[in-house]
Order: C-alpha cells, then sequence, then structure tokens
C-alpha cells in the first residue's frame, strides 16, 4: 500500500549494487576456498544466487551484510533449470565454470520480462576461447580443454557477455582482448575483484579490455560497490514528492547522466563527501533522454525518469535503444492518470498535476519501484500487486522511504 508524501526528507543509505554482487558471487567459482564479500544487499535475487552455488556444491553463508562463499575443489557444475529460470544473472556462472572445471551445464535463463535478451554473445565469445556448446532439452552444455586467450569483438557492448569473457579468460592461457566491451562500474568492480584474487585485467571502464590468463586464482575480501540504481529511485522519489535527502554512499561518478538530466528537469543536486544530496525546490519541467551504454543514460534508470517526468511541466520524449520492450509499465501509469503515448521504443509524456492511486501491477523490478515511487506522488491510495519483482532488486524499499517521511507498506 502506498499513501500520498508531500515532502520527503533526511538520509537514506544506498546499498550494494545487486548488479555486481550477483557477478562477484560467480567470480568466487575461479578459486578454491573461502571469498568473503561485504555490502551484498539481502535481496531475492542474491537468495537466488547463494541457492545456485550451493546446488553446485559450494558453501553460502550470510551474515548481514557479509557473504563467505566456500569453493570446493570439485563442484557439481550444473545450474538446474529451477534456479536459472527465476533469475536471468545465473548465465555469469557459465564462464567460470567452463574455464575452471572444464565443463557446464546450464539452463537457458529467465529473469525480467522485458523483451528478448540473447545470451548469443555470450556463446560466441567463450568458443573464441576454445569452448564448445551444444543445446538440449532447454539445457547449454558447454566443455573445453584449457581455454585460451584470443581477441573478441562484441556485437554489442554487452554487460554479461563482457563480465563471462573476463571471468573466463582469467584462467585461461594467454592474452584474450575484449573490444566494444561494456563500461559499466560494475565491469570495474569485477575487474577489481578479479586483479585481487591473481587474474591480471587491464582496461576495465573503457571499451577495450585485456586479460592476462593466469594458472590459478585465491579466495579474497572485497567489498560490492554501492547500488547507482538504487541512488536513481530515491532521487526520483525527491523529484515527485519534493523535498530533501542525503543519499549517503551514492557514487555521482557513476550517474553522470542521471544528474545531468535531473538538473535540467529544475533538480539541485550538490555532492557531498558522504554521497549525494538531491533537492526539489520548484516545478519540474519535462526532459529529452535516451537510454544508451554507459557512459550513457541506464535502461534501468528510465522507469524513474518516467514517472518523476509525467508530473512534470511541459512535455517530454523518452527513447529506449537497449530494450525494445521495456514500456510495458506505461500503462499501469496511464491507469493512475499519467498522459503517455508509447509507439515502439518511444514515449511521449505530457505532464499532468499529479497521479491518481490505483491498483497496478509491477511486470519487473525497476517497473514495480517506479510505481512505488507513482504511488507517493498519487491522490489516494496506490496498491502495487506482483511486488515479489521488487524484492528482488531492493532490500527493504518500503522501510527505507518510510524513515524519509513516505507512507509505504508492504504486505
Amino acid at each position: 500500500m502506498v499513501y500520498q508524501s508531500d515532502s520527503l526528507s533526511g538520509e537514506v543509505t544506498i546499498g550494494g549494487a545487486k548488479n555486481s554482487a550477483l557477478k562477484l558471487m560467480a567470480a568466487a567459482l575461479l578459486a578454491e576456498g573461502v571469498t568473503i564479500l561485504h555490502n551484498v544487499p539481502d535481496i531475492t535475487d542474491v537468495t537466488i544466487m547463494s541457492e545456485l552455488l550451493m546446488a553446485m556444491g559450494v558453501g553460502v553463508a550470510r551474515f548481514g551484510n557479509r557473504v563467505e562463499i566456500d569453493v570446493p575443489a570439485e563442484i557439481n557444475p550444473e545450474a538446474p533449470y529451477e534456479l536459472v529460470s527465476r533469475m536471468r544473472a545465473s548465465i555469469s556462472v557459465l564462464g567460470p565454470l567452463i574455464a575452471r572445471f572444464g565443463i557446464a551445464t546450464v539452463a537457458i535463463p529467465g529473469g525480467d520480462d522485458f523483451g528478448s535478451r540473447p545470451i548469443d554473445m555470450h556463446l560466441t565469445g567463450l568458443e573464441r576461447l576454445g569452448a564448445k556448446f551444444s543445446y538440449e532439452h532447454g539445457n547449454i552444455y558447454g566443455k573445453a580443454g584449457k581455454l585460451r586467450g584470443a581477441e573478441v569483438l562484441l556485437e554489442f557492448p554487452s554487460v554479461g557477455a563482457t563480465e563471462n569473457l573476463m571471468m573466463a579468460a582469467s584462467l585461461s592461457v594467454g592474452n584474450t582482448v575484449i573490444d566494444n566491451a561494456a563500461r559499466e562500474p560494475e565491469i570495474s568492480d569485477l575487474s577489481d575483484l578479479l586483479n585481487l584474487m591473481g587474474a591480471k585485467v587491464s582496461g576495465a571502464g573503457t571499451s577495450r579490455i585485456t586479460i592476462e590468463g593466469v594458472e590459478q586464482m585465491v579466495p579474497v575480501e572485497f567489498t560490492v560497490i554501492p547500488d547507482r540504481v538504487e541512488a536513481a529511485t530515491f532521487m526520483s522519489a525527491i523529484a515527485v514528492c519534493g523535498g530533501k535527502a542525503l543519499l549517503r554512499n551514492a557514487r555521482p561518478e557513476h550517474m553522470r547522466m542521471l544528474i545531468r538530466k535531473m538538473e535540467e528537469m529544475g533538480m539541485e543536486i550538490t555532492l557531498d563527501p558522504a554521497g549525494i544530496v538531491i533537492e526539489r525546490n520548484t516545478t519540474t519541467k519535462g526532459v529529452h533522454v535516451s537510454t544508451l551504454p554507459y557512459p550513457g543514460l541506464a535502461t534501468d534508470y528510465k522507469p524513474f525518469l518516467v514517472v518523476a517526468l509525467a508530473v512534470s511541466e511541459g512535455l517530454s520524449m523518452v527513447t529506449e535503444n537497449i530494450f525494445a520492450g521495456r514500456f510495458r509499465y506505461i500503462d499501469e501509469l496511464v491507469r493512475m492518470g499519467a498522459d503517455i503515448r508509447a509507439e515502439g521504443r518511444h514515449a511521449v509524456v505530457t505532464g499532468v498535476s499529479c497521479f491518481s492511486g490505483a491498483k497496478v501491477r509491477a511486470h519487473d523490478i525497476r517497473a514495480g519501484a517506479a510505481l512505488v515511487v507513482a504511488g507517493m506522488g498519487a491522490d489516494g491510495v496506490t496498491e502495487v500487486y506482483e511486488a515479489e519483482h521488487i524484492d528482488r532488486g531492493y532490500e527493504n524499499l518500503a522501510g527505507k522511504l518510510t524513515a524519509m517521511g513516505a507512507q509505504v507498506e508492504r504486505a
């Protein structure tokens, strides 16, 4: 249940990045022994990844926001359908399994419902390193002798493919070069972990990453970066409801394009040693936004910008260049009184004075959180159904919003 909130204030601590933590957990497979990860969010997707690793014979224990992953010398290198189908990031175990154990069985992954996201680039890249794959009964069967370094040119700067290749190449023979690599902060976080484990990765954060293969890697202790998408969620909440808040631990260098767009809307954003301070003192105005690979505007930010733009003055054009099917939540916002027309990859948003509370459905993690934010700016009561999607990516979202003055209840 979400009730209208006139103004928010105070501070909120941004937790560990979901999109980094899951891949770091997979990377632990590259070394025998106990890898310890700090600042791991307590969310459903982390639980699923933990269950996936345990199904392989890996020990996983959580102590607050610390996760300990104990990888034995031999495991069962199989990622079963009942777990992989619940979370697309499960495909990230493929590279480490092939590299360290020479064999892997991974069910074709599932996850959020917003369009096709093929894994061809993962497989083609790993094949360049010497892996061979076959398909049967909904599973990917992979095998390899010792992987060997190669030059890999990605057709698109896929985050998942870049990560899988980085992990696999770390235990290969010789050098691997990934051209047109993804540049997201989560790529740099993975690179930092791999290098601490003994890998030799350079160029992370640029479009050309070089990996010099090593024979063996070791378990380490590492801290996950803050979640830039969670920070964007609270930024949109201030944009919709007004007020002022400190987003503790938020890293502005990871959100430069989002900060620019929000400033264009009329938001006041200042950098603080503890994070980011965001404030809304005036009516926001419409802007044009387009999603692009990093350092462009992340597709995960778009639902929050659309919600904020829907109650801003004027006209906005929103273009989705990453996932063609990621406008499904717009129908739910229209139910709440938004004036949005979507066709193909484009949506025209005409600002209204406020939303109207309604019963709506969350189609995926970010859309669900965006609907909660919309409900905070709605006249009346909003009920967000299928809120389990939100739990996949947010630790205690309702509690954090309530601490800022919102009225949000998780049933």
